[in-house]
């Protein structure tokens, strides 16, 4: 059954700021559409650096008709990060709208609580309720390990966030952002993280990761950027159903982890990178647990429309 089509706001550019990837490298050139940030400061190279680690953490500021609107997705893996590389880079999160998690994984929680405390109390955490659930992971040794478990709703809300818990759309930024909430899930080969469990009242199951969700931009003519987290729901199926929420079938921009690294993963990447070659973006950035192999394999594939994330880096896309 089709959705109906949620009214997204087309907004006139959209800047993206990498405060957490796992990568990043101070030498890499900009390009038409990614600015990387100086090597020198007042024309002096400096003893400290970006910090990268296994995490992800965005900043989103959309512009459109002279007004902006920033938002948060994930803080990263640590604690430390993700608010170095803000000091470092000189931006702060002044007038930040609200802070969104694409799950429950630690890589994309750490620096939460200092985040949080450097917006303001006040600040909107969006955020799906699985996310509060404990997780399990079963290793083909036979162990099992523990995940971090993520914060209580308690603790949220003495860090300053004003919770909010999402399973279905829901636009933030003045209808300029997109959160998916569940994605639905339509293709063949995408079927999770496998060994993943999550804890519901009857004990440990499945991990079907009903909570994993993307944000959604539209630039109008130009069509939809699409930001994911680790797209545990699938990189295709997050694309597929933010077509079908908003009812725009052009696609201008992929960005984010499309969690294909590592053996449990390998069945998924070719049909995943010829689904993404028939999907006719103009710009693909992949990050985090994508996966070297995987990612060096996109910019052969794609050399006209990759660009390669780097932690400091400012990814610019505009409407026109």
């Amino acid at each position: 059954m089709k959705n109906e089509t949620i009214n997204l706001r087309s907004a006139d550019r959209v800047e993206i700021v990498i405060l957490a990837d796992n990568f990043s490298d101070v030498l890499l050139p900009g390009g038409s559409c990614i600015l990387r940030p100086p090597i020198a400061k007042n024309g002096v190279i400096p003893t400290d650096t970006l910090l990268a680690e296994h995490g992800l953490c965005l900043m989103i500021t959309t512009h459109v008709n002279g007004e902006s609107h920033t938002v948060l997705l994930d803080a990263g893996y640590s604690n430390i990060a993700v608010l170095h590389n803000l000091n470092f880079l000189d931006l702060t999160l002044d007038g930040l709208e609200a802070v969104v998690l694409s799950h429950g994984h630690m890589d994309h929680t750490g620096a939460l609580k200092e985040v949080l405390e450097l917006a303001g109390a006040g600040t909107k955490l969006i955020v799906h309720p699985d996310a509060f659930l404990s997780r399990s992971l079963n290793l083909p040794t036979g162990e099992v390990i523990l995940f971090p478990e993520f914060s209580s709703r308690n603790k949220l809300s003495g860090w300053g966030a004003d919770i909010m818990e999402n399973s279905a759309p829901l636009l933030i930024g003045d209808d300029t952002v997109l959160v998916t909430g569940e994605v639905a899930r339509t293709t063949s080969f995408e079927k999770g993280m496998p060994g993943t469990k999550i804890k519901h009242d009857s004990g440990f199951e499945s991990d079907t990761f009903a909570d994993d969700q993307s944000l959604v931009i539209n630039l109008g003519d130009k069509g939809l950027v699409i930001i994911s987290g680790c797209a545990h729901a699938g990189i295709i199926n997050s694309i597929e159903y933010a077509k079908d929420l908003t009812g725009q079938n052009k696609i201008h921009a992929v960005i984010g982890g499309f969690h294909l690294s590592g053996a449990a993963m390998a069945p998924n990447v070719d049909p995943t990178i010829e689904k993404l070659k028939q999907v006719g973006m103009e710009v693909i950035c992949p990050m985090h647990c994508t996966g070297f192999d995987v990612i060096s394999q996109l910019s052969k594939e794609l050399p006209d429309n990759f660009i390669q994330s780097s932690v400091g880096s400012k990814i610019l896309l505009n409407a026109v």
